[in-house]
């Protein structure tokens, strides 16, 4: 299994951008899919979550400002974020919670390898 992430890039603040995350390989189900992102010197944070049937949870600093869905028959998971800020600058990491086997059900998690958004001026 790999997610692919894409999207990422410098823009100014107030500006906006579309993160896309693609899952590819072996898979049977996806669960829970997120993004999380990880700023210099900090730990990584949960940016945002959605469910398989679209609830979605964010974190305080960027409701209002990002929007994540995602497209089930495609396995991907999207990410809008709109008027920018500098401290949204980041490396930006997707998850996806993927099932494997058609017996039983257990799902592993996986990560992308990162995109960086940077917001500067």
């Amino acid at each position: 299994v790999q997610l692919q992430a894409s999207g990422g890039g410098l823009v100014q603040p107030g500006g906006s951008l579309r993160l896309s995350c693609a899952a590819s390989g072996s898979i049977v189900d996806i669960s829970d899919m997120g993004w999380y992102r990880q700023a210099p010197g900090k730990q990584r944070e949960l940016v945002a979550s959605i469910t398989r049937g679209g609830f979605t949870e964010y974190r305080n600093s960027v409701k209002g400002r990002f929007t994540i869905s995602r497209d089930n028959a495609k396995n991907t998971v999207y990410l809008q974020m709109n008027s920018l800020k500098p401290e949204d600058t980041a490396v930006y990491y997707c998850n996806a919670q993927i099932r494997q086997s058609s017996f039983g059900l257990i799902y592993t998690a996986y990560w992308g390898r990162g995109t960086l958004v940077t917001v500067s001026s």
